[in-house]
């Protein structure tokens, strides 16, 4: 596909040479090549080690293929080997291609076709699934397996004439210098969509336009830094914050949040698994400064461990609790606040076409807020710019640093990124209203949006009062079809262990804050709601158990 046009005289965009995350990296770690980067399961590294095993990587990864500008997919779990895999692949220009380790044979297939993927590092404990796609591949010419190679695996390769890797036994073996030529501010990166609605689609992002939008130009809390040693001048030679991030780094949330406290010098406490009491003890552990999770699948079962350990464990250090990437509903951000008074609740709101957008607030009643600000607008079906003020419902863009589009899709590229006003915006489908002052009332996907008898719903708010409940444990709201209005609304629930209520019940408790149109007709009692390992909801999965019933 085609560069972005250039908006070098937008103050909010423009590619900056200098600026690719690999250099940024590279600047931290010379500054502070002691400290810890990393706690991995228990396990510390230091910005020195992380860097060093970066630098093996990259050479390992470019012997077997992986030239500037070409594409590597990362099937892996959280690792240190993960970490240094995508910060190798930043140093030597090469697009990391971000892979849900749940998904299936055939939508592996789907994504390395797609991506054009040239290598796979996969974890062996995936190699079963890997081999089940291996011989659909069209574009993998080696597999490199972090944890010994199975058999299985090389078996399928052999016969597809793919070349195979050890990494525990080859990677030792390499350089450990940083001898690649210099990343640049124009190189690619991409990172895929959750698919919870669709086919995955590659979100193609210059790496200067990366740095600003997703990591937040270097300074998350003030003004942006415009070069990697004006990065490096602000870190402290003691280090930055410690911060326990709960996503996986396949998913944007989590990575985008490991490289933003990497540019601050700070700890990162990271896990293979999702185990929210191990979660937990870690915050207390290491006296961590943050906490980060993405929306309600992780932030309930981690609220639960917290308030159950609130009187045994220390949790003095913990000064800010935050999310991204997922609707975290006002009753989990309620409870957490009900015992934690002093801790600051941050609810991040940003998209992998977009990057980190800002801070989500909620009122009184419930409605999710954004603050006025240059990056958010409203436009309504046409494109044209709704005035604030007016009560008409549109789509939210953001301005400024954006994607280049979509990977090798033109057509979705053009309809998500169109011009307005003359500048490039994205337009991810999230609708609202926004008021006389800017602030922009959040109500929902577009693409979620529920049409019954002509009246619209949007299903975060329904579960928002769902969740209410003190039985809720987890809740996702979709459209079924229905004869006299199209569609009616319907729920998916699964209820607190040892607790329950009848659908009725559930009903008279959301008409004292719903209108009865917004009440869903079907309520589906399920053991858990199925989500992806970042905590997203999938929503494909809650329409078929909708109509399963």
């Amino acid at each position: 596909m085609t560069d972005a046009p250039d908006q070098s005289t937008d103050p909010l965009a423009g590619t900056n040479p200098e600026m690719n995350q690999a250099a940024v990296f590279e600047a931290v770690v010379d500054k502070i090549p002691d400290n810890l980067l990393l706690t991995m399961d228990g396990v510390d590294y230091t910005y020195r080690q992380v860097e060093e095993l970066a630098n093996r990587m990259g050479h390992l990864l470019r012997a077997h293929g992986a030239e500037p500008r070409t594409h590597v997919a990362l099937y892996m779990k959280n690792s240190t080997e993960h970490m240094a895999a995508i910060v190798a692949a930043m140093k030597i220009r090469v697009a990391g291609i971000n892979v849900n380790y749940r998904y299936t044979p055939a939508e592996l297939v789907y994504l390395f076709n797609d991506s054009q993927s040239v290598a796979v590092l996969v974890d062996a404990e995936f190699a079963e699934t890997m081999a089940a796609a291996v011989p659909q591949l069209e574009t993998v010419r080696s597999v490199l397996v972090v944890g010994g190679v199975p058999e299985v695996l090389a078996t399928a390769c052999a016969e597809k004439g793919i070349a195979v890797v050890d990494v525990d036994s080859e990677l030792p073996a390499q350089s450990a210098a940083r001898d690649f030529e210099p990343a640049r501010g124009d190189d690619h990166w991409i990172v895929y969509t959750g698919g919870t609605t669709g086919f995955p689609k590659g979100v193609q992002w210059h790496m200067s336009d990366y740095y600003y939008a997703c990591l937040s130009g270097g300074n998350p809390y003030g003004d942006k830094r415009h070069s990697p040693a004006e990065v490096a001048e602000h870190v402290s030679p003691e280090g930055g914050f410690k911060i326990v991030i709960s996503a996986p780094l396949m998913h944007g949330a989590g990575l985008f949040t490991l490289l933003t406290f990497v540019n601050l010098g700070g700890h990162l406490v990271m896990f293979r698994d999702f185990d929210p009491q191990v979660i937990v003890d870690s915050t207390a552990e290491y006296k961590a400064q943050l906490l980060m999770f993405v929306g309600d699948g992780m932030a309930v079962p981690i609220t639960d461990a917290l308030l159950e350990a609130k009187d045994t464990k220390d949790f003095s250090a913990l000064f800010m609790v935050a999310s991204g990437g997922g609707i975290w509903s006002k009753t989990s951000r309620d409870r957490l606040v009900a015992e934690f008074p002093n801790v600051i609740i941050r609810d991040n709101f940003g998209a992998s076409e977009s990057g980190n957008d800002g801070e989500m607030s909620l009122n009184e009643e419930g409605e999710m807020l954004l603050p006025p600000g240059p990056r958010l607008g409203l436009i309504d079906e046409s494109n044209a710019p709704i005035a604030p003020g007016s009560d008409e419902i549109g789509y939210i863009v953001r301005r400024g640093h954006v994607p280049m589009g979509y990977w090798n899709d033109p057509e979705k590229t053009a309809k998500t990124f169109p011009e307005v006003d003359g500048r490039r915006v994205s337009v991810l489908g999230d609708m609202g209203r926004v008021r006389e002052d800017g602030t922009i009332v959040f109500l929902g996907r577009g693409s979620g949006c529920i049409n019954t008898g002509g009246e619209k719903v949007f299903p975060e708010e329904v579960e928002q009062a769902l969740k209410a409940h003190p039985a809720v444990h987890d809740a996702l709201v979709a459209g079924a079809p229905d004869e006299r209005f199209g569609q009616k609304v319907a729920a998916v629930v699964s209820f607190r262990e040892g607790m329950s209520a009848e659908p009725e019940e559930l009903s008279e408790f959301l008409r004292q804050s719903l209108a009865n149109y917004k009440v869903p007709k079907v309520i589906v009692d399920v053991p858990e709601i199925r989500r992806s390992p970042a905590g997203k909801a999938d929503y494909k999965w809650a329409k078929e158990r909708i109509a399963s019933n």
